[in-house]
């Protein structure tokens, strides 16, 4: 009797374990599987409630009605030196605005996100940096196009301004920024950065020529822009000059799409 007893078990033990694997097989996703427990990081202390959501910041508040301002512009990134750059310009209270190009966005997508979280203002500068007057209507919308639609996917917002490469416009180029929602954003101060890298001749230049509701362009891909930016800030400062973003600069007029602006008008 033992004997059978033993052989009964043996019996019903390989058909539960045939069944439950014909139910595995047949029906993986049917079995739920288990959640890891969170990582000690991810859960709240006893008592205190998980940290909210940030919320990304607004551009450094400033009345270009009445304060004497100078928007700080850069092209052409993000660069290796941006995320330098973002930590200097968060330590002087500074927002600028960035003319971002495409493929720059692609390499260094985080660094997309952080300018505009830390409250800058984000522009297009095309997707591959073209001479836009050498450019189809068709090619000179694409290269817009595809920015706006990147920006827009890191961000959740398109960018208002635009600069063509080497500031070369006309007015094809305009007719399709004016089709976009796209103000075209030159300067009235360069400092040739793409060309001398010292940072005092950077500074200087910056300095010479900024004025009131002046746009200087700089860089933020070339190696002696970054070092220069304490200096120029200061600079400007002790001229009573503020630096602020092309927005900042215009308000509360907004560029008018497909106009090309070197600099604000006075109030």
């Amino acid at each position: 009797m033992r004997a059978l007893h033993r052989l009964a078990w043996s019996l019903t033990g390989l058909a539960t374990a045939f069944a439950i694997g014909g139910c595995a097989s047949a029906q993986p996703s049917a079995v739920p599987r288990a959640k890891p427990a969170p990582a000690s990081s991810d859960v709240a202390p006893a008592g205190r409630s998980a940290a909210p959501t940030p919320v990304p910041a607004r551009p450094v508040p400033v009345d270009c009605r009445k304060t004497r301002c100078v928007a700080l512009t850069f092209d052409a990134g993000p660069g290796p030196d941006t995320a330098r750059l973002l930590d200097i310009l968060r330590a002087k209270r500074v927002s600028v605005t960035f003319f971002l190009l495409g493929k720059n966005t692609r390499v260094r997508p985080e660094l997309v996100r952080r300018e505009a979280f830390e409250g800058h203002e984000l522009a297009n500068h095309t997707w591959t940096h073209r001479r836009l007057t050498q450019a189809s209507e068709a090619e000179i919308r694409r290269e817009l196009v595809t920015l706006q639609e990147e920006v827009k996917q890191l961000t959740g917002r398109a960018p208002s301004l635009m600069r063509p490469p080497q500031g070369l416009t006309d007015p094809r180029v305009a007719e399709v920024c004016r089709s976009l929602g796209l103000a075209q954003i030159l300067w009235s101060v360069t400092a040739k950065d793409y060309r001398d890298h010292d940072p005092e001749v950077i500074t200087s230049r910056v300095l010479q020529g900024a004025q009131r509701n002046g746009i200087i362009l700089l860089h933020d891909v070339y190696p002696g822009t970054v070092p220069a930016v304490p200096a120029i800030i200061d600079g400007l400062r002790r001229r009573g000059l503020t630096p602020v973003t092309v927005s900042q600069l215009f308000a509360p007029r907004r560029p008018e799409p497909g106009r090309a602006y070197g600099n604000a008008p006075l109030p």
